[in-house]
């Protein structure tokens, strides 16, 4: 090496562990069987999953199964309960999720030769697993959820108690449980159906690709590239987090693997904890939104429109760029404005040696991408991606997989999909009320009634929700909500209906940084020793100049690939940057310098200007920004003057 390696940056050998911090760390007999469960269940999902004939209900029911046994063991009761051992309850509410699971699996297909009639004992099954997964909502997701989910429970039983056009006949108790758990229109669905396939097969790859070092090359790779600029550890963050997106899909992974390197890394050459938490919350919380591998919303968004999940892949690409553009255009204004530089050039890793020793694999990426290009099933590209990934990593002896790595890669997919699979299976309550009761077709109507038919403003409504619901849901929850009851305003009023899901996906996925409840800038703030109120509110702030993006792409599908050419994309990439620059700098109030009021208010407007599709608001755009920044650039030599002569 040319550089001293002892002044290198040193980033983690290992990954750390991405389950949140509430779940239990097991010890003892009790760390055993549950090591085993969880590996036994990620292999049970690759047969599930790559040869397996099994039927939607039976394999959805399966995968619940196994999953509320692992909550119960994985996550307490309460802040009192033990932190290492389950209690006797604990125990009891794992079997009878799994049973719940098992019931269905033994008992459907004479359900169906009773036409769907069910049986004492099936409602009285219903009625247990309807409480024990609200249960284990609770504990992995919050109370939220859980709540709402009850909240539509009952809207559905006394649906005549509501006023005006909310109110409904209601629904007796027996039709709600078998809706709920003897069909595959309640909590056995289609959200808990991409649970059970997409998700924990790419959860499963991404864990994979952590074991063998994926998550050390993002780091090194993304210090390497951008450690030295202005405000180098922050915008390392956000590369490194990018990068790690496009295999894990969550937020809150993205700031354990991530952030235990970038955040002391920023508090070390200058940033406050409170800033370097928010950084990585919101750098993590793009992973969601980061092809090829996005969060559980897209794969929901593909069943949900009957399109290929490639479509959904493409959509994504140039929003999530513009997502990670808004975050580093903020940190380099608030870089600017405290005087901080990049990362000295003999602390920085070679990039060189990182392509040579770690670029290889990237290769199980490339795989995938290949894979979904030429028409391959997620599915099927996933279940090669994870073979890819343990065949590429003996290729070098520094990535090269043994035995126990290849067992705690299958241990940590399986825990990493519990709660997204307790959430996924819980807002089918939601779900399977709205269709039951229309009541997405009577909020889709209140919409564009509220709206005086103005796009506009139905955009701003549905944002809203978006925004109110992400104070306690999580993403994936989020998006299938609003989804499912505001979209289809959005699509009467004439929006495409992949713009108007990706507008509910892309707030929904906003969520995980939104106060008061934001569990990836918890997560950071934990990393960061730093009051988690103030990250979750910094952090917002930081991602507050990506909040344009969906209004640009519902007035610009070209932004989403649809009707694309080439000159289009070109267009409105620029003008779409110009916008991001200009309301990053209003949220900053800084852009060469300190910006005046009048300033502030011009960047703003320029903002609100390259939303819209015009040749002639694009052009007052452009000239605004030009006299803003020509302003800023005098004032800004005039301040190098007074400080020279100081």
């Amino acid at each position: 090496m040319t550089k001293d390696e002892s002044n290198v940056i040193q980033t983690p050998n290992e990954e750390k562990d991405i389950e949140s911090s509430n779940t239990r760390k097991f010890a003892g007999k009790v760390m055993v069987f549950v090591m085993i469960f969880a590996v036994l269940t990620s292999i049970f999902h690759i047969w599930l999953n790559s040869v397996s004939l099994m039927i939607l209900i039976k394999k959805n029911a399966l995968h619940l199964g196994l999953m509320l046994a692992m909550s119960f063991l994985m996550y307490p009761a309460s802040k009192k309960s033990s932190k290492v051992n389950p209690s006797v309850l604990d125990w009891i509410l794992s079997a009878m999720g799994l049973i719940s699971g098992l019931y269905i699996f033994f008992t459907y297909d004479g359900l169906v030769e009773r036409s769907l009639i069910p049986t004492t004992t099936d409602l009285v099954f219903a009625a247990i697993t309807i409480l024990v997964l609200l249960e284990a909502g609770r504990r992995t997701v919050g109370n939220v959820l859980s709540v709402l989910s009850i909240f539509f429970i009952f809207y559905a039983k006394f649906g005549y108690l509501f006023p005006g056009m909310l109110a409904h006949r209601g629904f007796t108790w027996e039709r709600i449980l078998t809706r709920m758990y003897l069909t595959d229109t309640g909590i056995f669905g289609v959200t808990l159906m991409v649970s059970a396939s997409y998700v924990f097969m790419f959860i499963l790859f991404g864990s994979f690709l952590n074991k063998t070092g994926g998550a050390k090359f993002f780091n090194d790779f993304a210090l390497a590239f951008a450690g030295r600029v202005r405000g180098g550890p922050a915008q390392v963050a956000v590369m490194a987090s990018g990068l790690m997106g496009t295999i894990s899909g969550s937020s809150q992974a993205n700031v354990a693997t991530t952030g235990t390197f970038t955040i002391p890394l920023m508090k070390e050459v200058g940033y406050e904890s409170t800033f370097a938490g928010a950084v990585e919350a919101a750098a993590s919380t793009g992973g969601i939104l980061m092809p090829p591998i996005m969060g559980a919303a897209s794969f929901m968004m593909a069943s949900f429109l009957g399109i290929p999940y490639l479509t959904v892949m493409k959509a994504g690409i140039i929003p999530a760029l513009f997502y990670y553009f808004a975050i580093a255009v903020v940190i380099n204004f608030e870089a600017r404005k405290i005087g901080l530089k990049g990362i000295p050039e003999e602390r920085l890793p070679i990039l060189k040696e990182v392509l040579m020793n770690q670029g290889h694999m990237m290769i199980p990426i490339g795989i995938i991408l290949y894979m979904l290009v030429k028409g391959f099933t997620p599915l099927y590209a996933a279940f090669f991606g994870i073979v890819a990934t343990v065949v590429t990593s003996m290729i070098r002896k520094n990535t090269r997989v043994g035995i126990k790595v290849i067992i705690e890669a299958l241990e940590d997919g399986a825990k990493s999909a519990v709660s997204v699979a307790i959430a996924c299976a819980v807002v089918g309550f939601i779900v399977g009320v709205v269709s039951m009761t229309g009541l997405g077709q009577t909020v889709a109507h209140n919409i564009m009634q509220l709206s005086g038919g103005h796009l506009w403003l139905a955009l701003v409504l549905v944002m809203i929700a978006s925004i109110f619901l992400g104070m306690g849901l999580p993403a994936t929850a989020c998006y299938i909500i609003t989804a499912s009851i505001a979209a289809p305003a959005l699509v009467k009023m004439g929006v495409s209906p992949l713009a108007a899901h990706f507008f509910a996906f892309y707030y929904g996925t906003l969520s995980a940084v939104v106060p008061p409840v934001a569990l990836t800038s918890y997560t950071a703030a934990g990393i960061a020793g730093a009051n988690p109120t103030k990250v979750a509110f910094t952090g917002f702030r930081l991602a507050f100049a990506g909040i344009i993006i969906p209004f640009m792409f519902v007035y610009s599908p070209v932004l989403l690939l649809q009707d694309a050419t080439v000159g289009s994309v070109v267009a409105v990439i620029i003008t779409g940057a110009l916008g991001i620059i200009a309301l990053g700098a209003a949220s900053e109030n800084y852009f060469l310098t300190n910006m005046s009021i009048f300033e502030r208010i011009g960047t703003f407007i320029v903002a609100i200007m390259m939303i819209i599709p015009d040749l002639r608001t694009d052009m007052v755009g452009a000239l605004m920004m030009i006299a803003i920044i020509t302003v800023q650039i005098s004032k800004f030599k005039k301040l190098e003057t007074v400080n020279e002569i100081a």
